[in-house]
């Protein structure tokens, strides 16, 4: 008889797990189960002022480690080579002093290979000695803002490094872990004895050929992407279900879901869990539960504005925005600049992110009113009111971005290693944000399940 593996969760991670498994054991009896009304978790595509526009994550990573990433192979593999984009080749730029300056080469997550790369932007006031001994000792984590910090000085953190991770984590360069968010920085760190050989290493350690893109998506929005993945999995789909209890029999799991009043009970031979961690330390209870429950998150808004044809705007992709300079826009995106297939639908596209860890305040307001925020703003940085917007839409992900503690990778390891064989977890509670990593991590996780069932 097949085995029944069932997936809790059904974003990009889970779908990469179901899909890995089919591709592992393609007999297996896969369930996935889903509380929201379609798969996808943040990858939503959704038709914006005549164009087909994210509402969450717009681009995956092309390159990990120097070689093609998880997900750009997952995409071949369900028949999305051809179907693939690449933004325009424009640089970025960080708004320091109400004017856009460029975002400076040569640097890892804001880190520079050469102090003096980034003197158009920040101060170094740090000296970088070599002390003749390894940054980090064996297994020591640190924040990536004291580590730069007491390399570099204040200037760095602060102008590039806290804006770059904040982009991405919507986080505080203060509070992260390097181990987590900057792995091969945190790797050469380990060995090199000053900063700016640690970042060369990491940097030679994951090369990128010359013109090559660094992001890509797809033809018709990601949401393609998840349809694809979900049909090449085989796997029978349940969504608007919610899993509320998770127990362990001597031969098998019960997954309980339904209604309190009519519960109704699905049983697996094995689980992968790859849903947030309150959920995940909900359902896992014990010590393991507990390790997840302490991983906290950031709540972001993104902004999108169509704004009338002919609207200027910099010869950008778009721009960050440092906490030190006061504003709720922490990020701006250039959709027409940086997607030329957009230009030719007519309206000028920008979207823009609010909202870093400790500033929820700044999202407790309307939608009219981030609308409004956004817009003067965006208009006082690029020098010129902008026009009244033609249409404008605000997507709100309450608790979206997990925040990596100092210590994370190793309270993770913990997790996992408290788990029997036949239950895994994954996604970007875990391993990383991004939709390279949680497809990795859904791989992995289903790659442990398929050895366990062996």
């Amino acid at each position: 008889m097949s085995a029944r593996v069932v997936v809790v969760g059904g974003g990009i991670a889970g779908l990469a797990a179901a899909h890995r498994l089919r591709e592992l054991r393609p007999d297996a009896d896969i369930v996935v189960l889903e509380r929201s009304d379609q798969p996808g978790g943040k990858l939503r595509t959704r038709e914006f002022a005549g164009s087909a526009v994210e509402t969450g994550a717009e681009t995956f990573l092309v390159r990990e480690l120097g070689a093609e990433s998880a997900v750009l192979a997952l995409a071949r593999r369900v028949g999305l080579g051809d179907d693939l984009l690449h933004p325009a080749p424009l640089p970025a730029a960080l708004a320091i002093g109400g004017e856009l300056r460029p975002l400076p080469a040569g640097t890892l997550m804001g880190v520079p290979a050469d102090p003096a790369a980034v003197a158009s932007v920040a101060d170094v006031t740090g000296k970088d000695r070599d002390e003749g001994r390894p940054l980090l000792a064996p297994g020591e984590d640190v924040a990536v803002g004291a580590l730069v910090r007491s390399r570099l000085g204040d200037d760095v953190v602060d102008r590039l490094v806290d804006p770059l991770l904040g982009g991405v984590y919507a986080g505080r360069a203060d509070e992260l872990s390097l181990a987590a968010t900057v792995p091969g920085l945190h790797r050469a760190a380990g060995r090199q004895s000053t900063l700016a050989a640690a970042v060369r290493e990491a940097l030679a350690e994951a090369p990128r050929p010359t013109g090559a893109p660094v992001f890509a998506s797809v033809h018709g929005g990601l949401t393609r992407l998840v349809e694809a993945v979900a049909r090449h999995a085989h796997a029978d789909v349940r969504t608007g279900t919610t899993v509320r209890a998770l127990d362990r029999t001597d031969e098998h799991w019960i997954l309980t879901t339904g209604p309190t009043p009519a519960p109704e009970e699905v049983e697996a031979d094995a689980v992968v869990l790859a849903v947030p961690a309150a959920p995940a330390a909900r359902l896992l209870g014990g010590e393991a539960g507990a390790l997840v429950g302490r991983l906290d998150y950031a709540s972001v808004a993104l902004v999108t504005l169509a704004l009338p044809a002919g609207t200027d705007l910099p010869e950008l992709s778009g721009f960050l925005v440092p906490a030190t300079e006061g504003r709720a826009v922490k990020a701006a995106t250039f959709f027409t600049r940086k997607w030329p297939h957009l230009a030719a639908a007519g309206p000028v596209l920008v979207r823009a992110s609010v909202g870093r860890r400790g500033e929820e305040a700044l999202l407790r307001v309307t939608d009219d009113g981030l609308i409004a925020t956004v817009r003067e703003e965006l208009g006082d940085l690029l020098g010129a009111a902008l026009p009244a917007p033609l249409a404008a839409r605000v997507n709100r992900w309450g608790g979206g971005l997990p925040q990596y503690g100092v210590g994370h990778v190793e309270r993770v390891a913990g997790v996992r290693a408290l788990l029997p064989p036949t239950l895994a977890v994954a996604g970007a509670a875990y391993d990383g944000v991004g939709i390279a990593a949680c497809v990795r991590s859904g791989e992995a996780a289903a790659e442990a399940i398929a050895h366990a069932l062996d």
